[in-house]
């Protein structure tokens, strides 16, 4: 068969793709910018209309649409991408003789009170008056190694503390990505170009073990071989406030959306998945190979360590500014420049200038990481040492180690110079 797979470079169409070119089908790859024969360049930010898709399924037999965002980012909306698009392709499909279609659709879909959902539902609703034979399959919660929702509970769960909201509670039940596919080749195989007048089947599909959050993040942080994290339970009006606020930050993982869709769960009855599937389907506890569990876990820490590093970095540099210019008694800190021979206006011009240069690092610390960045603060904080264990040698041996405290300082800025990608 020939089979187009709209959104083939993404999590679950690069598995899609696999499972099909292992069974000897012809795969056309729907991505958004072809650079070979068997891609199909697709947009579905702006192939909204059935003409738009018609000289892209000439002689294709099935379509696969496992195009999804979980959050909106400019013209990638949930209007544009979960509706319009899809609905455009579905008519087309029914235009140009194509046999089958498959819906990659979201459990809870049905009956979602969220933006997401909702347009979910709408594409799966027109699909279901097509013509066309389909399926229309919801799956929970889908993990694989390189999911971005996978890598962020990963991420989470690598924390020495884990976070839970509203006590996390909510039920889950993940499906392996692998089995997804399995079961979208199985369908087409086994219930292959199902007539028209047929029963039109949408699957619910799930994993085979069903926990809650809390009990998701331990099992994935035992799966990457470390040892029990501890826990604290969230107020959900503090996920409330949370959610709110970062609704419309780019990249934010923690949106209304995202946590009204944590709150219903992602479980359902595990039996349409086996029956589709011709097996019980594998559990959470099994996801993460033995061979696997460092890698994971060092790509796991490199998620928050840059986040966490940068941000107490941050709070030094500021706070330093403030104390510097506003809290710390100006006499104080003139005297102290005294003991490195400046005095009157150029002692209080480098007050407020070290001051107001302490509060730009901080500020570009957040804004504006990079090697440079990091290596003139590796400079600037080298010479204070020196400067400082020079004229003031008493801090060498203060007991709260003032200079002292500047060398893991020192070595937190190397990690980010060494890890940092941009300049």
């Amino acid at each position: 068969m020939r089979i187009l797979i709209c959104g083939a470079n993404g999590f679950v169409g690069r598995a899609l793709c696999s499972a099909f070119v292992q069974e000897g089908h012809h795969v056309l790859r729907g991505v958004r910018h072809a650079t070979s024969e068997d891609e199909v360049e697709i947009d579905y930010t702006a192939d909204i209309e059935p003409g738009d898709w018609l000289p892209r399924l000439q002689g294709v037999d099935v379509v696969i649409n496992a195009v999804g965002i979980l959050v909106e980012r400019g013209d990638q909306t949930f209007d544009h991408i979960h509706r319009r698009a899809p609905i455009a392709l579905f008519e087309a499909a029914s235009r140009t003789g194509v046999q089958h279609i498959v819906q990659i659709s979201a459990l809870g879909a049905q009956n979602g009170g969220t933006h997401y959902f909702a347009s979910k539902r709408a594409a799966d609703e027109y699909l279901r008056s097509s013509p066309v034979a389909h399926h229309i399959l919801r799956p929970a919660l889908v993990y694989g190694t390189t999911g971005a929702s996978s890598r962020f509970f990963r991420a989470i769960a690598a924390l020495p503390v884990h976070p839970l909201p509203a006590g996390g509670h909510q039920l889950m039940r993940p499906i392996h990505v692998d089995e997804l596919a399995e079961i979208v080749v199985r369908l087409l195989k086994e219930g292959a170009l199902r007539s028209a007048a047929m029963d039109q089947p949408i699957l619910d599909l799930v994993g085979g073990t069903q926990l809650e959050y809390r009990q998701m993040l331990a099992t994935y942080r035992a799966s990457m071989a470390l040892p029990l994290a501890w826990r604290i339970s969230i107020p959900a009006m503090v996920i409330d406030a949370g959610a709110a606020l970062l609704d419309r930050v780019p990249h934010s993982m923690l949106t209304r959306d995202t946590w009204r869709m944590l709150q219903m769960g992602s479980t359902g009855n595990v039996a349409p998945t086996i029956q589709a599937l011709g097996r019980p389907p594998a559990g959470l506890e099994v996801f993460i190979a033995p061979a696997d569990a460092i890698p994971l876990r060092q790509a796991a820490f490199a998620m928050w360590r840059p986040a966490m590093l940068r941000g107490a970095l941050a709070i030094t540099w500021i706070w330093t500014a403030i104390c510097s210019a506003f809290i710390y008694p100006q006499a104080a800190s003139l005297a102290l420049l005294a003991r490195v021979h400046l005095h009157g206006g150029m002692a209080l011009a480098a007050l407020y200038l070290a001051a107001a240069l302490d509060g730009v690092f901080g500020i570009a610390t957040l804004v504006r990481p990079g090697r440079r960045l990091w290596a003139i603060q590796i400079a600037l904080i080298s010479v204070y040492s020196i400067l400082i264990a020079a004229a003031l040698p008493e801090f060498l041996w203060h007991p709260f180690g003032p200079i002292l405290k500047n060398v893991p300082i020192l070595a937190l800025l190397l990690v980010l110079l060494c890890e940092e990608t941009r300049p």
